[in-house]
Parts: C-alpha cells; structure tokens; sequence
C-alpha cells in the first residue's frame, strides 16, 4: 500500500479529546513503518473549536458567562475571515461546577463568543452546537447581543428556561447591529424542533438532568417564548442546543448545514485526503447515530467520493458489518474487542496497538 495514512478520529468522549486520538493511531502506524498524518475532526458539537485549532485557526481567549452565570475561560478560533465558535465551551454540559441546571442553566456565554467573534472582525461565525446545558430557547444567547427580554413590568427576566413564560417583551433594537453584515452559519445535525415529543425539552431536557415536572415546565416556557420570538416553532433545528438553534434561525437569519461537512471544509480534508491510501476515523462509539451525520460516517462519505477507502476505530462497535458497507466503511476496530478491562483505562495505548495492526 503507497501513500499515507489520513487518520481523522472525532473524540472518544470520557476518554480521550479527538487529537489525542488521532495521536495514538498516528504513532502505532509510525511505530510500524507507515507514514501518517493527524487531522482531528468533529461534527459540529464538543470538539469543533479543538479541531479548528488543530488546523491551524488562531486561538482567542475569552472570559465568558458559563451555563450557571460564574466565569468560564473560553476562546473563538480565527482564520482568514471565518470564526468558530463552540457552544459547548461556554454553555456545555462539562461546565456545570455543581450539578445540572436544567431550569436555570444559560446560553448566555455562547453569545458573548459571538461577540468576540463580531470584535475579530469576521465575515463568517460558524456556530458549533451540541452538548449544551441550557433549555432557553437562546433567550440567553440573544440576550448578550444586545437583544432585551422584558417582563410585564418592563424589568430584565432572569435567565433560564424556566423563566422564559415570564417574559412579556423582545426588545431587537439595541442588537448587535454587525450581526447584519456577517454570515452565520449553524453547524447542527439534528433536526428537531422546538416543541412537542421530538423538542428541545422533552428529547433532551432529560440528558441535562430534567425530570419530568421540569420538563413540562421548560416546554411550557419554550412554548410562551416562541410565540413571542413571533416564528415557526417546526423548522427543523430549531430544537438544537435547547433551542438556541431556534434563536438563531428565527431572529439572527442563520442558515443550517450539517455539522461535519462544515468542520470538514474548515480543517481543508479534502486537502488532505490528496495522496492518501486509507483514512482511519473513528469515535468512542459506533452506533445508529454515527450512520446519521456524526463524524466517522461524513469522512467516510466524502473520502468514498474521492475513491480512498476508510475504516474505522471505535471504543465500542453497535453496528453491523453491512451497515458500515453502507455507510463506506470497509471494516471497524473496537478497544473493546481488544481489551475490554482496560479499553477506558487504557485506550491511548490500545489505540496505538490497532495503528500499528493497520500498518
């Protein structure tokens, strides 16, 4: 086999980030005489703003509102126009310091990178969502843009979902008004909207710790917030992050791509994948989502267009042989397989044992 290896793993979450992984495929491909080359990837979610960076965009740090209002260290990444900017790095699941938040958590941080975003002077904000801990409706998001969001006495409502049903007032005009000279771009893969079983809190309230009655609370609230926004509630998306896809969608104007065909155009793979003989990808499990826009599968899709074969890499593999034909992978690696006692303990090393049996 001539050629190099394009190992491009997204992260195995829990155990190792997208670019540890790829360094340790990497290195038992080296270690065995292969050539390889590392470009971490991610589909839009946690990840994103790593891989931008490991790309080569500029990093630019920044203090931000975390999802329960105390400060986060965060950062936008910025090349040649184009700002990545990662929800989960300011309003993310990871950054709740004391537990979920399900009815008080924000997306207010999120906005404040977008901020940062408008101040480096971009053309194009990429708007990374996923792993969020918030269900506001991007109430929180607008809110540091400049928009107000006024309750019947015409005072500030409180940020958080559960708020929301007190809010009487959207006040747009002391927002951002850069906002209407830049190109947004939601880099989202589901499709759901904000309400009803298939929305933002019944179908992921409960992953951000809502329990039933919150639950119904932050759909209640959801419900009273997008007849004041005054916009379909049922485009798809627009349940993404707990409806910041919404917010922006209806009020920012932006437009929805798949997360990984975004992330794959900013980290250049087509560049890459010039010259390559395989492409190893991967994350910490394969399942029924990965075949629905998760990152192993947009590779293996976009590398079959340019003829290299791809196989992946995985702590856990729920998906059939057939089913990763289909999807255009040849063939899965599971650390589990391998080792199931130590595939979490130990996955960097196991991880360099399978380059070097792909070498």
């Amino acid at each position: 086999m001539s050629g190099f290896v394009l190992v491009a793993p997204d992260k195995f979450k829990g155990t190792l980030t997208a670019a540890e992984a790829a360094a340790h495929l990497a290195a038992g491909l080296r270690a065995a005489g292969r050539e390889a080359r590392e470009l971490p990837v991610a589909d839009g979610g946690e990840g994103t703003l790593e891989a931008a960076l490991a790309a080569g965009f500029a990093r630019v740090p920044v203090t931000v509102c975390g999802p329960t209002g105390k400060p986060v260290e965060s950062a936008v990444a910025v090349r040649d126009g184009v700002a990545v900017v990662e929800l989960a790095a300011a309003s993310g699941l990871a950054l709740l310091p004391d537990g979920p938040d399900p009815l008080g958590a924000t997306s207010r941080g999120t906005g404040e990178l977008v901020a940062a975003a408008l101040d480096a002077g971009v053309d194009t904000i990429v708007l990374g969502v996923g792993g969020s801990a918030c269900t506001d409706g991007g109430a929180g998001l607008l809110a540091a843009l400049g928009a107000r969001i006024l309750d019947a006495a015409g005072d500030p409502v409180p940020d958080g979902g559960a708020a929301l049903t007190r809010a009487a007032r959207l006040d747009l005009t002391s927002l951002d008004p850069r906002l209407r000279s830049v190109e947004l771009v939601l880099a989202c893969d589901v499709d759901n909207p904000l309400l009803g079983p298939d929305g933002a809190a019944a179908v992921y309230g409960p992953q951000k710790g809502a329990g039933p009655r919150e639950v119904a609370a932050l759909e209640a609230g959801l419900a009273h917030w997008g007849r004041l926004v005054g916009s379909s509630p049922d485009v798809p998306g627009a349940g993404a992050a707990g409806g910041v896809g919404f917010a922006a969608l209806a009020v920012l104007g932006a437009r929805r791509r798949p997360g990984i065909e975004v992330v794959l155009e900013l980290v250049g793979f087509a560049e890459y994948l010039a010259g390559a003989a395989l492409v190893v990808t991967g994350e910490g499990a394969l399942d029924a989502q990965t075949l629905h826009g998760k990152a192993p599968a947009g590779v293996a899709a976009a590398a079959r267009v340019a003829g290299v074969p791809v196989v992946a890499v995985c702590g856990r593999c729920e998906v059939s042989a057939a089913e990763l034909t289909a999807a255009g992978i040849r063939e899965a690696h599971a650390l589990a397989d391998l080792d199931p006692e130590r595939c979490l303990t130990e996955a960097g090393a196991l991880l360099r044992r399978i380059g070097a049996r792909l070498a």
